[in-house]
């Protein structure tokens, strides 16, 4: 194996992203998010579209939204390939207010699509804005300006928040760190107040389960097909567990509008949209996370296979089924409590019950493979022990066509166990 592809395995990662909060008086109003490299940085080492990549994918495919913000604003920094379309933004207007960095030149390309964004309802935020700048150009379409205090004497600060003010705009005072800072900007007539005197940064981390980038490649690639249509992209996502759970994570986004519950893989990808879908693969490929070994994937995809055929034997939903195998086994790979992972996705009742309790038909399911795969007895199939291991057969060459189709596999898998 070479130094690269050595490099491009690995079974989990851990994911890390800053949040500061911005007051109105004394209530949260929302929170910045901020690049992290981890979970002791205090400050961001990067502030590039890499890092604005790696900020977007864990706050809408990791930690979900809702969890990391809550209802409240949430502000993220954008740099010019987002400004311009070059990259896509994963979420629709309302929550989230995009910050146009003050080292973005505002030049016609990026103030015409910013216009085009604002117009299709997303709030336009200018960070660190300078009197006389060319973000001049932008403030009739923003809805905030962010200033630093320190950047002006007073004699020119003063004028200018007046000036704003009068436009209609919802001003941001940065780098408050003092309570003389505090009295200071309200003083001048900020409406809100950012910095380590009302609200230090703070760090959350998680561990999830990550993506190899040549197969992140290949299913961008695969995505991208004009013909491409469902079954097919239920089928690729399927292929790769780490993918899968970002889908199913996604869907318990605020940013969906999903009322319900999901109970596949097929249901979850109707609800969001293959456009979304690919969208989210691209910002994969720039956040570049490292991914599984092939034999790792493999024996992921094989379990949820089998519980998906046990599931259809006891005249169950086999997609279901699918799923219940599928974040079972990513949870063992996490290392991480299977409540907690449970918690993240948006999963139809049954299956929550079938994945942490082993409970129901589905949970019955899921008892009948990892018994098979730890040599132990199986109550519930006890009848089709022959057939089992015609199904695990069955289920390999299943994983290995499908994942060999997408470049993920270069060999065939070594056999997990013997059949019988």
């Amino acid at each position: 194996m070479t130094a690269a592809a050595a490099g491009d395995r690995g079974a989990a990662t851990d994911v890390h992203i800053g949040r500061q909060p911005i007051y109105d008086g004394d209530r949260v109003f929302g929170y910045e998010l901020l690049f992290r490299s981890d979970a002791d940085a205090r400050v961001a080492s990067a502030r590039g579209a890499s890092a604005t990549g790696t900020i977007i994918h864990n706050a809408f495919a990791e930690f979900g939204l809702t969890s990391l913000v809550g209802n409240r604003r949430c502000f993220i920094n954008v740099t010019r390939e987002y400004l311009t379309g070059q990259l896509p933004l994963p979420f629709a207007p309302g929550q989230v207010v995009l910050e146009v960095l003050e080292n973005v030149d505002v030049d016609d390309e990026v103030a015409a699509f910013v216009v085009r964004l604002a117009g299709a309802g997303y709030d336009i935020a200018l960070d660190d804005f300078v009197v006389g700048s060319d973000h001049e150009r932008l403030l009739d379409v923003a809805s905030y300006v962010k200033m630093d205090l320190a950047s002006s004497e007073e004699s020119v600060l003063r004028p200018e928040v007046a000036r704003l003010r009068g436009r209609g705009l919802t001003l941001v005072a940065e780098r408050v760190e003092t309570d003389e800072d505090i009295a200071y900007a309200r003083d001048l007539g900020f409406h809100l107040l950012q910095g380590y005197a009302v609200g230090r940064a703070q760090t959350l981390s998680m561990r999830t389960l990550s993506l190899s980038q040549t197969r992140r490649l290949e299913l961008f690639g695969a995505l991208s097909a004009t013909d491409l249509d469902l079954p097919s992209v239920v089928s690729l996502i399927s292929a790769d567990p780490a993918l899968a759970l970002r889908v199913l994570q996604a869907t318990n986004s605020a940013q969906t509008g999903l009322t319900r519950r999901v109970s596949s893989l097929h249901e979850a990808v109707t609800l969001i949209g293959v456009n979304r879908i690919r969208q989210w693969v691209s910002l994969m490929v720039l956040t570049e996370v490292t991914g599984v070994d092939d034999e790792t994937l493999l024996g992921l995809v094989t379990r949820a296979r089998m519980c998906h055929t046990v599931t259809e034997w006891m005249g169950g939903p086999g997609d279901s089924g699918f799923v219940v195998g599928l974040v079972a086994g990513i949870a063992e790979l996490m290392e991480e409590d299977i409540h907690d992972v449970v918690r993240r996705l948006p999963l139809d009742l049954s299956i929550a019950a079938a994945v942490v309790e082993h409970d129901g038909l589905l949970g019955q399911a899921l008892d009948s493979v990892l018994a098979y795969e730890d040599w132990s007895s199986t109550p519930y199939l006890s009848g089709r022990r022959n057939g089992l291991a015609e199904a695990h057969l069955a289920a390999m060459v299943w994983s290995n066509r499908l994942v060999a189709e997408q470049g993920g596999a270069s060999r065939p898998a070594r056999p997990q166990r013997p059949t019988r």
